[in-house]
């Protein structure tokens, strides 16, 4: 433990004794888990993928990210709700706007036009960076929708206008969800825009929007993953080879589940899998088979509980908050986070479709694990323990 006395005011002691730091312990704990991962996958991608001599390039950079990821959800953790809401604002209004540049001036890969070469910095993909954005910004509009009814009802006022406050916010929430549905689709990113929607519901249901307004998101989310099926090849064909491996080429998922297999309980060492020698992204979206080849089911499941503490944790630190826009932000925080982890270990297990996601400060990429300490920082701050709550929406 910091040696940092209770009675010390200065802005980092008031933040090491206001902030969750079981969870700050367990997302740096993921974090030298991606330093293991790392060291572990990427120089045999890069020699393989980049060329001989090149062994420790992507592990040098993606330490570099870590560190600079470390730095920065610290850092974002200091900062008071009121500084989240507009560092959100900012934050996805030019990361929508860089996303829908994409479209524009992005270059393409593997059939997507999801990032930016910008100078000196390599490539970027803004897209991650919208979602801890977004998340926030929604939980604002949903919270000022709701502060807008209570005054309408403290005033005694009846009847509906049709441009009152209490209506206005949350179609302004369902018009962002729009836009950015829109530019996703576009470039297209639907494992991205399945985290955002489903994140977004979520946000959405903690308001206490209708039950039944819920189910017809819900039925109309399903009837645009059917269209996506029928409409776009790539996805028609993901789904036909997970649910029958012979219709096309099942090469990857079929390598990863053999590297469970020959992990086992304890797996085959460090450095001693065999796995990254063959998968072309076994430093990224199939990270987590590498872990398990080399490192072990055990380790694997210290893995998904650190993902799982750090959900649930969040959760039981809302239960006793009052502030709506805290609890609504958080809540978006904490689904995306889980849902991505979700994803790219479901993926890697063949329990859903194979998806091009990254495992949250595990996998290699460095918009990826920005992006996720950005929203992680933004957790940490709104959970923080306040004495007083007056800067939270103002």
């Amino acid at each position: 433990m910091m040696a940092i006395s209770r009675s010390d005011n200065s802005v980092l002691g008031r933040w090491w004794w206001t902030v969750d730091r079981w969870t700050l312990a367990a997302l740096l704990i993921l974090i030298g888990f991606g330093y293991v991962m790392m060291l572990a996958a990427s120089p045999a991608v890069a020699e393989r993928v980049i060329g001989s001599g090149s062994r420790e390039l992507l592990f040098a950079k993606q330490v570099v990210f870590l560190v600079m990821a470390a730095a920065l959800m610290v850092m974002v953790s200091l900062l008071t709700p009121r500084n989240i809401k507009h560092l959100a604002i900012l934050g996805c209004l030019g990361a929508l706007a860089l996303t829908a540049a994409t479209l524009v001036i992005g270059f393409e890969t593997k059939g997507a036009r999801r990032w930016l070469a910008l100078p000196l910095m390599g490539t970027m993909q803004p897209s991650e960076f919208l979602k801890p954005c977004f998340a926030v910004v929604v939980a604002w509009m949903l919270a000022e929708g709701k502060a807008a009814a209570a005054r309408r009802a403290a005033a005694g006022e009846r009847g509906m206008a049709l441009l009152h406050p209490q209506r206005l916010w949350p179609v302004a929430a369902f018009g962002l969800l729009g836009v950015v549905t829109i530019v996703l689709k576009s470039q297209p990113d639907f494992g991205m825009l399945m985290v955002v929607v489903c994140m977004f519901l979520a946000q959405f249901f903690v308001a206490g929007l209708n039950l039944a307004f819920v189910g017809a998101l819900g039925v109309g989310g399903v009837a645009l993953a059917i269209g996506a099926y029928f409409t776009l090849d790539h996805v028609r064909s993901r789904v036909d080879r997970f649910l029958d491996p012979s219709s096309g080429d099942t090469f990857q998922i079929t390598k990863a589940m053999e590297a469970f297999g020959n992990g086992g309980l304890f797996g085959r060492g460090p450095g001693e899998g065999r796995v990254k020698n063959a998968l072309p992204d076994a430093h990224a979206d199939f990270v987590f088979a590498v872990a398990g080849e080399e490192f072990g089911f055990i380790v694997c499941l210290v893995i998904l509980a650190l993902f799982a503490f750090v959900v649930v944790r969040g959760l039981i630190r809302l239960l006793g908050e009052a502030e709506l826009f805290v609890i609504l932000a958080a809540t978006g925080l904490l689904a995306q986070f889980g849902l991505q982890a979700f994803v790219n270990m479901a993926s890697s297990l063949h329990l859903i479709p194979t998806k091009g996601m990254t495992l949250p400060f595990v996998s290699y990429g460095g918009s990826s694990v920005l992006a996720i300490a950005l929203g992680m920082g933004m957790l940490l701050a709104l959970t923080r323990k306040r004495a007083s709550r007056m800067d939270v929406v103002e």
